[in-house]
């Protein structure tokens, strides 16, 4: 049989040191909360530390692309058409409203089959000192664009990313950068782009190049 050692009432601690111990680690929460959570979540960096470390910019890109969500769900929401009620057709209109119907079918599936065309356009934006900007394609799932993008008198921080039906997705990313080129493959039905922010002292131009199965291409903000 085994017998542990029972700690003697002069071991264990006191109230005033368990009390001393609880508040260093609320104050130790709260720190790590305004220095590090606020503004790598929500660009909220009231000691300027988040910014020293870089996280400001995070929050502050995470807080974009939430609200750019948002703006595309609404705009979404407004541009679906109402539902207009049904009406029971006469029996003498049955059989040729089953002919619209079946060739409506097979026009739609003819239709479904075939590829977006491929377009081509070219987009030039100035950013000033610490000023961002995007660029959204649409996109359906699996649609593939060719792109490059340089930057004239300076680099850039950039997000390639994707949002649309409730789903995100972030591509790639890179800090002080003077350009990148390659294919951008859409995970789903949405819109799909870069994010570029200038982080230098003089004003830049970015300029986008952009060639695929897209249907709309815009400057957001």
């Amino acid at each position: 049989m085994y017998n542990s050692d029972i700690p003697t009432r002069a071991e264990l601690p006191t109230t005033k040191q368990l009390l001393r111990s609880t508040i260093i680690a609320i104050v130790s929460a709260a720190a790590i909360l305004v220095a590090v959570v606020l503004p790598s979540e929500y660009n909220i960096d009231p000691t300027g530390i988040g910014r020293a470390l870089g996280l400001a910019e995070m929050g502050e890109i995470k807080q974009q692309l939430a609200e750019e969500a948002e703006r595309d769900r609404l705009m979404d929401q407004q541009q679906q058409p109402e539902e207009q009620p049904s009406a029971t057709p006469a029996p003498g209109q049955q059989s040729s409203l089953l002919g619209q119907i079946l060739s409506g079918l097979f026009i739609s599936s003819a239709h479904a089959q075939e590829a977006p065309a491929a377009r081509t356009d070219t987009t030039t934006i100035s950013l000033k000192p610490g000023e961002g900007t995007e660029v959204k394609l649409s996109m359906n799932k699996g649609a593939k664009v060719k792109f490059i993008w340089t930057v004239e008198g300076g680099v850039v921080n950039f997000d390639m990313h994707g949002d649309g039906g409730g789903e995100e997705i972030s591509y790639e990313k890179g800090r002080a950068v003077p350009g990148a080129e390659g294919v951008l493959e859409a995970s789903f039905d949405g819109k799909h782009g870069w994010f570029w922010r200038n982080r230098g002292k003089a004003d830049v131009t970015v300029t986008l190049k952009t060639e695929g199965d897209y249907t709309e291409i815009k400057k957001v903000m």
